[in-house]
């Protein structure tokens, strides 16, 4: 009897190592790999470069006054449209007390002048009329009377500019009145009624009453780089993106290159600016971020294949196409045409049924597939 357990025990332990022995070898003998393959298919490539920036108006106006002094009212606000000469705001002048009081002294002094040359022209004229003295001696006294009329009237005038800008017999011509130079929207008024305002002078650029530009006449004003720029070419078409408008792409044609090149973070920046091409009705607001894909050349319903299957040998491009057999690869080499990053053209060495070696499947992957399909 114990015999007959001590052979079991040895045919069990020998069973035992040989099954380690069987699971080991298993586990070390490597797998098969397994790729994917695709067809070459048909498809447009594009092949373009990208330049970032915003969309502006082509033409827009900063209203400044032309007098100094305190804005009293305001007539139009962000968003509104208005035209070329329509009133945008009336200043209040708060004149300057040395200037006003020298205007008040010069009034007084045409004051007294006219009413002495007025004395002298009523006496002479009724010594005229008497044929007392002669028609020469009357005209000098009407010269004097008329010219001390007209200081007068001068310095009335002059007060009333100092004090209000504007003259009673030229109201329509003030300069108290802001008034738009163009047809447009207005984009912003940076003023309040209120604030104090001065004039465009030698030595300030004046202050901002608004902001109006011609929204329907929209420009890309963005960069590109160095690397680029000797790509493109004014006329060009390009195809914006507005970050705020999903789903929609506008036409537009580049129109100037920056012909100096600034310097940014190390890279040398080329400005460029291209004519946005807007639909009937179409609004787009002014300053919104951009991206302009500048179309170098393009090829239309051609042979393709994803340029990761693309493999280098020497100054050669070839592929690996599957043969009869599953699994098993050839190389072939092919011409190439235009690439646009993700698909490239193939002239020459493929045909629409070939499969093309793709990436390598994971083992996990494919045994996860498998076990799913069972």
């Amino acid at each position: 009897m114990k015999k007959v357990f001590r052979i079991l025990g040895i045919v069990i332990l020998v069973a035992a190592f040989g099954g380690t022995l069987f699971f080991l070898y298993n586990k070390s003998k490597k797998k098969p790999e397994v790729f994917e393959t695709k067809n070459p298919f048909i498809s447009d490539v594009i092949m373009k470069t990208v330049a970032t920036g915003s969309v502006v108006p082509r033409k827009e106006i900063e209203i400044k006054p032309q007098v100094s002094g305190i804005i009293d009212e305001l007539f139009v606000e962000a968003g509104d449209r208005i035209q070329k000469g329509q009133t945008i705001a009336r200043i209040k002048i708060i004149p300057d007390m040395v200037t006003l009081n020298a205007a008040e002294t010069r009034l007084n002094r045409a004051k007294i002048n006219f009413e002495d040359a007025q004395v002298d022209y009523d006496r002479q004229q009724k010594l005229f009329d008497k044929n007392v003295i002669s028609y020469e001696e009357f005209k000098n006294s009407k010269v004097g009377y008329d010219s001390a009329k007209e200081e007068m009237s001068a310095a009335e005038n002059n007060l009333e500019l100092i004090k209000n800008g504007v003259t009673k017999k030229a109201q329509s011509a003030t300069n108290t009145l802001v008034r738009s130079t163009i047809d447009g929207m207005v984009l912003d008024v940076p003023v309040e009624v209120g604030n104090s305002v001065i004039q465009a002078n030698t030595f300030n650029d004046g202050t901002t009453i608004a902001s109006v530009a011609d929204m329907s006449d929209i420009i890309f004003e963005g960069k590109v780089d160095e690397t680029e720029v000797g790509k493109i070419k004014e006329g060009m078409p390009i195809e914006l993106e507005i970050g705020a408008i999903d789903k929609e792409k506008f036409e537009a044609v580049l129109e100037y290159i920056s012909p100096k090149g600034i310097e940014e973070n190390g890279a040398i920046q080329f400005e460029i600016k291209a004519d946005v091409h807007l639909k009937e009705g179409q609004f787009i607001r002014a300053g919104y971020s951009a991206n302009a894909n500048i179309v170098l050349d393009r090829k239309d319903n051609v042979l393709v294949i994803p340029e990761g299957m693309l493999m280098f040998e020497d100054d050669s491009s070839y592929v690996e196409i599957q043969t009869g057999e599953e699994q098993h690869f050839e190389k072939r080499f092919v011409q190439t045409g235009l690439s646009d990053g993700i698909n490239i053209e193939i002239t020459e060495g493929l045909k629409p049924e070939d499969k093309v070696k793709g990436e390598k499947i994971d083992p996990k992957k494919l045994k996860e597939n498998d076990s799913s399909q069972g």
